[in-house]
């Protein structure tokens, strides 16, 4: 699903830089532009980027 029509920026794009290490919103626009045009996409994309992050973190071992 596109998330940003302005830049073409899916859904699937958002979760390949969420794996290639990108934690915020301004790596998003660095690396897609997100948010630089109408602005209507950065809730959709804040999401996206929320859930990836809870995802990698729910995998993540626990050490105390």
């Amino acid at each position: 699903m596109y998330v940003c029509i302005c830049n073409q920026v899916s859904d699937k794009d958002i979760k390949a830089s969420v794996q290639d290490g990108a934690t915020t919103m301004r790596a998003l626009y660095q690396e897609h532009k997100i948010g630089n045009q109408c602005g209507k996409c950065c809730q959709c994309a804040k999401k996206v980027l929320n859930n990836e992050l809870i995802k990698i973190a729910a995998t993540q071992v626990q050490v105390a």
